[in-house]
């Protein structure tokens, strides 16, 4: 049991209905860390218009998003979002394999290349954030990628950890029941 009140989907209004509805009509569940950010509408607010706004990245494709989440959450060991970003990775076309083999090379994804030098940038620097060098952020631009494209994909990558952490400290529960 959740040592905070959250908002259930049954109970909820306003913004948090609309969130709610929107990932229900989208994925089909409303994600428990979603629900979590509940328990403080200002959060959630905030939560919600950064994921609408990477949802709508001119630039970071949704399956690259998904693979950088999945494999953050795999670094992590965040069984929520790694069932959750599974089963999307599924729905795009990956097998377990193919998942395995990104889980032990993230350069082996089926990405384009732009996008796999993205998501080895992003793993490298969750991994071992001490061992980014100009180069690494020089290849990413001769690739054609911002700077900002950079700091927003780490972003995504990154914000796995806090969820993760809110996510076992309140005791939510931590696994997905999205199906593949």
């Amino acid at each position: 049991m959740a040592l905070i009140d959250t908002v259930p989907p049954e109970n909820a209004q306003g913004l948090i209905k609309e969130a709610y509805a929107m990932f229900r009509a989208k994925l089909g569940i409303v994600p428990k860390p979603l629900e979590m950010m509940s328990a403080s509408p200002a959060l959630f607010e905030l939560q919600v218009r950064r994921i609408q706004y990477l949802s709508q990245h001119p630039n970071l494709s949704f399956a690259l998003l998904a693979h950088i989440r999945y494999l953050a959450a795999h670094n992590l060991n965040y069984p929520f979002c790694m069932d959750f970003n599974k089963a999307i990775l599924h729905k795009l076309g990956l097998n377990d394999a193919d998942i395995a083999a990104i889980e032990a090379d993230p350069s082996s994804s089926q990405l384009e290349l732009k996008e796999n030098a993205m998501l080895v940038f992003v793993i490298k620097a969750i991994q071992t954030p001490a061992k980014i060098t100009a180069a690494d952020t020089q290849h990413l631009r001769a690739l054609g990628w911002e700077d900002r494209d950079m700091v927003d994909a780490l972003s995504q990558g990154v914000s796995m950890i806090d969820h993760a952490i809110m996510m076992e400290a309140f005791k939510m529960d931590q696994h997905c029941a999205v199906s593949t």
